[in-house]
């Protein structure tokens, strides 16, 4: 506790000269690589007793995004200093933005934790970051410059197709964006919309910054791609990131009650597109959720928190299987202090208007719900016959589908292969040897 470390700093602070505060071990890693619902500089109040104690110089960590934020701590005498380990990793230049006062400019850590936690502690990989497509070349792609007129058409306003037409535009291209909703941001500006992941937001918020600033940059809302619109638009490359659409298997009523007009049963989909209802009318309820992956877990940790009665039911032997490593020690630390029924190694047989039916080692049981969720996956949203490719057949330019309409993912897949789009511009010849 804090008390314990004051204490035992009364043996140790006579030799230090500064003393770094921060928290947690690994088995509390959501409060020592913050989660994402932990709010900015919510560390600062240990260093705060720190300095108070001792009367030393101090530094504070923990979710530290916004300079303003950073700069009031030090100015009301609560730290001396700021230690910031992922939002140097999301953007290098984060200092000197803000120094320079291009705070608009910063791109902000989300705190998923995905490329640098989970990749490094869980994963024994290299680090990497979801808003940060290129950790190790950071900006360089922008030193390249197009020697001939190149356009580009982005199919898709996510996060994954932002960032390609970003790239594309940065270094001299035409750019045409569709996007067929009013607004951009895809399935990422639509999880932000969960109170615990509202950080998220600050990447498409980001992105639509960065997108605004450049003026051959051409954006079309509520604009249907086609073959016609792609012939009169007439690309050299056509990049199509046209998002995901709820896994839906043929079981008896799933298709049928799934998001249907009246109908309490909802894809996850369905669940965002009416957050406010739930969280106004969550408390006491009876929530059957299908799944127990990372969007499921997401789905129950909402309900939880606002006092529902939350029942889980998962096919495989364990849960969280996609979720990253801080992810799965918070739903830990949830299901240890609020009650959630969970059934693994149960398969959903059938659904019904208030009720699922699944089946645990060859026995049936009921599910009765006032809510039901179904979180079963995503599958890529393209035709079968994927027009886009034709198109790009027909007319022999290069063709990427990307995101979550080429494999569903995680958001730092598609923001990958959006700075990959620099490639494809090289391949074809676009910038001087």
């Amino acid at each position: 506790t804090l008390e314990d470390s004051l204490k035992l700093l009364e043996y140790i602070e006579p030799e230090v000269d500064i003393i770094n505060v921060s928290a947690a071990v690994n088995d509390s890693i959501q409060y020592q690589i913050d989660k994402c619902d932990m709010p900015d500089a919510w560390r600062v109040y240990l260093a705060e007793a720190v300095k108070k104690k001792f009367n030393k110089p101090v530094i504070a960590s923990g979710n530290i995004r916004n300079p303003q934020i950073a700069d009031q701590v030090i100015a009301e005498g609560k730290t001396d200093f700021i230690a910031i380990g992922r939002g140097l990793i999301a953007d290098p230049d984060w200092a000197r933005k803000a120094q320079f006062g291009r705070t608009d400019c910063i791109r902000q850590c989300i705190s998923c934790n995905i490329g640098c936690a989970d990749h490094r502690i869980f994963k024994s990989q290299p680090i990497r970051c979801t808003v940060n497509p290129d950790v190790i070349g950071g900006d360089q792609y922008k030193k390249q410059k197009v020697t001939r007129d190149i356009h580009v058409v982005v199919i898709g306003g996510g996060t994954s197709g932002l960032e390609a037409a970003c790239s594309a535009a940065e270094v001299g291209c035409r750019v045409t964006l569709l996007e067929r909703e009013d607004k951009l941001g895809g399935l990422t500006r639509k999880i932000a919309l969960l109170p615990e992941k509202k950080r998220i937001e600050d990447f498409p918020a980001y992105l639509e910054r960065r997108a605004a600033k450049l003026p051959n940059l051409t954006i079309r809302l509520n604009t249907t791609a086609t073959k016609e619109l792609l012939a009169e638009l007439k690309p050299d490359i056509l990049y199509a990131a046209t998002g995901s659409r709820p896994m839906l298997p043929p079981i008896e009523g799933l298709r049928e009650l799934t998001d249907a007009e009246g109908s309490h049963i909802r894809s996850i989909y369905g669940f965002m597109d009416n957050i406010p209802y739930y969280e106004a009318n969550a408390e006491g309820k009876k929530v059957v959720v299908i799944g127990c992956g990372a969007v499921g877990l997401d789905v129950m940790e909402f309900f939880t928190l606002r006092k529902a009665d939350v029942t889980m039911i998962e096919m495989m032997p364990s849960f969280g299987k996609d979720a990253d490593i801080v992810s799965k020690a918070t739903f830990k630390e949830l299901l240890e202090k609020h009650p959630v029924d969970m059934h693994l190694s149960t398969s959903l047989k059938k659904v019904c208007p208030d009720k699922f039916i699944a089946s645990h080692n060859g026995e049936s049981a009921e599910y009765p719900f006032d809510y039901g969720f179904i979180c079963m996956g995503l599958v890529p949203d393209i035709p079968s016959d994927n027009p886009f490719e034709a198109y790009a057949k027909e007319q022999g330019i290069p063709f990427c589908n990307f995101g979550n309409s080429r494999k569903t993912g995680q958001i730092i897949h598609g923001t990958e292969v959006g700075r990959d789009i620099v490639a494809t511009i090289d391949m074809i010849g676009g910038f001087d040897d």
